[in-house]
């Protein structure tokens, strides 16, 4: 009969999977930060992926922390969301939607850390780690500053060029009628 898993093997599982997750996550800002038009979505991009190689080494710190190898283990959902990223770059390459389309893949990817990096740190303290807990508290905390310097500027991509109430309507075309 095989032995029941327990809170400590679900953390070193995820850690695992985080590990891989965020080593992924460097390879897409990279390639994001080439792909962005916009300065700052581009800046961001850069800057993020700084950061992201940063968490790599903190998680590196945390399996120390546990007494394990730094392993990553392939993460489906990572996987997924990278995969979801490519088509989407393809798909919108040129189009004035670009920079918005890769600025919603990017908060894809910080969504699912912010909730992985969430659990691990709570699961961290649950588990007597308290150092460990810090770490993983501190890549939150930049993953959930990355997500709002995003939405900061896709706010500002998804309202430039976007036509004014004012603004003449297209050839062949009604302008809008105010309700």
């Amino acid at each position: 009969m095989a032995k029941p898993k327990t809170l400590h093997d679900a953390f070193y599982e995820t850690l695992k999977d985080v590990y891989y997750a965020e080593k992924q996550s460097v390879k897409a800002l990279k390639k994001s930060a080439k792909a962005a038009e916009h300065p700052e979505l581009r800046q961001a991009f850069e800057t993020h992926a700084e950061e992201s190689a940063q968490q790599v080494e903190r998680l590196t710190q945390v399996f120390e922390i546990i007494g394990k190898p730094a392993r990553a283990k392939t993460c489906e959902a990572m996987q997924g969301i990278t995969s979801e990223m490519e088509e989407d770059l393809e798909d919108f390459e040129g189009s004035p939607a670009a920079d918005a389309v890769l600025a919603a893949c990017a908060q894809a990817v910080e969504h699912y850390e912010i909730a992985r990096y969430g659990t691990l740190k709570t699961w961290a303290r649950q588990l007597g780690h308290a150092e460990a807990a810090k770490l993983l508290d501190e890549t939150l905390q930049e993953e959930k500053k990355a997500d709002a310097l995003l939405s900061k500027i896709a706010e500002t991509i998804n309202t430039e060029g976007t036509p004014d109430d004012d603004a003449e309507a297209p050839k062949g075309k009604a302008p809008k009628k105010a309700a």
